[in-house]
């Protein structure tokens, strides 16, 4: 991966593709996991909360190893580009180099609950914009990859991210992923840098409707939940 070209875009846009991370078997035998109870701790129907449509499951500890591998190879170069951006906004708090060191630290202040999740959606399914945020301490990266082949599997369901700059109008930025892509993008906020220096941006995220077919997506978060 070229982590370079990675925090370049993650900088200018806000998010940054990494392609093709996970193969089509890999991404199918994800797929597969999600009618087995046993491997998840909860289910979440989108339109029970006014979330959108659609629902999610969130994975149980131990993790599937895939998504364990996902979760601990991601971590450092992440760790590494939030801590530059922590520095940018003259915030102190730096992450540990590795994700088993950030763990402990979630499971220090309570947070104890995993967050990666599997999402199932179907036609006419979306999710709204949000942020996922489980308690005080929050990694601010995250990624979702796409398990389903779009243009076969479905259509529509296109991942946006939106971005509210102070005294300016919301920028909407669509995101195209082929089946294995997995987009970085930021939980709640980036620093921008403005005329008067760096500025938090806030950021929100979703899917847009489903317009045919069934739609899959691993998300990776790396803060534990409350």
């Amino acid at each position: 991966m070229d982590w370079t070209a990675s925090e370049r875009d993650l900088d200018a846009y806000g998010c940054a593709v990494l392609p093709a991370l996970l193969s089509p078997v890999e991404c199918a035998a994800l797929r597969a996991l999600y009618p087995r109870e046993n491997v998840f701790r909860g289910r979440v129907t989108m339109a029970r909360h006014g979330f959108g449509r659609g629902e999610y499951q969130y994975f149980r500890y131990p993790l599937p190893e895939p998504v364990e591998r996902l979760r601990t190879g991601l971590y450092p170069p992440l760790a590494a580009i939030a801590n530059r951006w922590n520095a940018s906004l003259g915030n102190a708090a730096r992450f540990p180099a590795t994700h088993a060191g950030y763990l402990e630290r979630c499971h220090a202040a309570g947070q104890t609950r995993p967050t990666p999740l599997l999402l199932q959606y179907g036609p006419g399914d979306y999710n709204c914009l949000h942020q996922d945020l489980y308690g005080d301490l929050v990694f601010p990266l995250q990624a979702a990859f796409l398990l389903s082949v779009p243009g076969a599997d479905f259509t529509g369901g296109e991942f946006v991210l939106t971005e509210q700059r102070p005294r300016m109008q919301s920028r909407a930025e669509v995101v195209p992923l082929r089946q294995g892509d997995a987009v970085i993008f930021p939980v709640h906020h980036r620093p921008v840098a403005g005329a008067r220096g760096v500025y938090r941006v806030n950021m929100r995220h979703g899917v847009s409707r489903i317009r045919t077919g069934a739609r899959h997506t691993l998300g990776i978060i790396f803060h534990d939940a409350l």
